[in-house]
């Protein structure tokens, strides 16, 4: 695969002339962008794969939710569904999306969860519904600028900062490294709890942030070190060898993080959003204990054959006091106007 990358070397100079346009356009009023008179907060990335947008909203979600009526709009990656859908009790991963139905899960009782390709109608249908939401954050919708939201959160991981990477075919980016401007907050994700001051500062220098820019840091958070399963909790250090199952764009840290528990486990990789097949499943019942991350949890939990050998561990970003305090107060700050 990294070779074929490579190959195709050639096409990302068209590629990056065709996204460096489109945000020209945009940019320039060319191509019309819909502004609100509420508080609309959008978590992206530049790249393609896991940079932790799902554990942010999560963090929003739960830094707002009692002073604010909240909504969550997301795309709804890979779902058998189209259009606008609103969350309800009938729904699951296969018709919102693993990540959607992850924020029904965990927050149906204080945020409508939503899904549609369209954000602009996503919006429009929201604003609909009763209670109305307050605030709108928006899930993986940086390069949609169709929408322009009040507050742009950029998220870069530390292992891959998008100032060292190229657009697509070759490198990650999904546009050129420029399109960062529009952020007023970037978080590098997923630094070690290791990180020192220093280290920090060279990571700014490195992306070159605008005066409008804050740079904070994050890590993630493994809940106390406790699996869960249906209505079950237990220090992960209880488990005896298990099969770690992951459909996750980088399960690098999660891996790192259960060695360093001297935990012994086999892992089974899959893609990204990956769809288990009738053949996974059957040979997934023969395995005694499955540990698995919380979206992938989404997708199996529907199999009653697992239920017992099932478990999945939750992740949380996590900042230290400082990069926290000055997070929650430039969210709060602009929403409240």
């Amino acid at each position: 695969m990294k070779f074929l990358r490579y190959i195709l070397f050639p096409v990302v100079p068209i590629y990056y002339a065709i996204t460096w346009l489109r945000n020209v356009m945009y940019d320039k009023g060319l191509k019309p962008s819909t502004s609100y008179d509420f508080p609309v907060i959008c978590v992206g990335n530049l790249s393609v794969g896991g940079t932790g947008k799902t554990p942010m909203i999560e963090y929003l979600i739960r830094l707002l939710q009692y002073d604010y009526k909240l909504a969550t709009l997301s795309r709804g990656y890979k779902r058998e569904t189209e259009g606008f859908k609103l969350a309800n009790h009938l729904d699951s991963a296969k018709t919102l999306g693993d990540e959607p139905f992850q924020f029904y899960s965990k927050f149906k009782n204080t945020v409508l969860v939503a899904v549609d390709s369209d954000r602009q109608n996503g919006i429009q249908q929201l604003k609909s519904q009763s209670p109305t939401p307050e605030i709108v954050l928006l899930d993986d919708a940086f390069q949609h600028r169709k929408v322009k939201a009040g507050l742009y959160i950029l998220l870069t991981t530390y292992n891959k900062l998008y100032c060292d990477d190229i657009v697509l075919p070759t490198g990650d980016l999904r546009e050129p490294k420029q399109g960062a401007k529009r952020a007023q907050i970037i978080v590098v994700t997923k630094c070690p709890n290791t990180l020192q001051e220093a280290e920090k500062a060279q990571i700014v220098k490195r992306l070159k942030p605008e005066a409008h820019q804050e740079v904070l840091f994050s890590s993630i958070g493994y809940a106390d070190n406790v699996v869960s399963s249906a209505g079950v909790e237990k220090p992960i250090t209880t488990l005896n060898t298990f099969t770690l199952i992951t459909g996750i764009a980088n399960p690098k840290p999660l891996i790192d993080f259960l060695q360093s528990q001297g935990l012994q486990f086999n892992h089974l990789n899959f893609k990204d959003h990956y769809a288990f097949t009738e053949n996974d499943i059957k040979a997934f019942e023969k395995l005694s204990c499955i540990v698995t991350t919380e979206k992938d949890f989404m997708r199996l939990k529907q199999y009653d054959s697992l239920k017992d050998i099932l478990y999945y561990l939750p992740i949380e970003t996590e900042m230290n006091e400082q990069d926290k305090m000055q997070f929650d107060t430039l969210v709060k700050k602009f929403v409240k106007g």
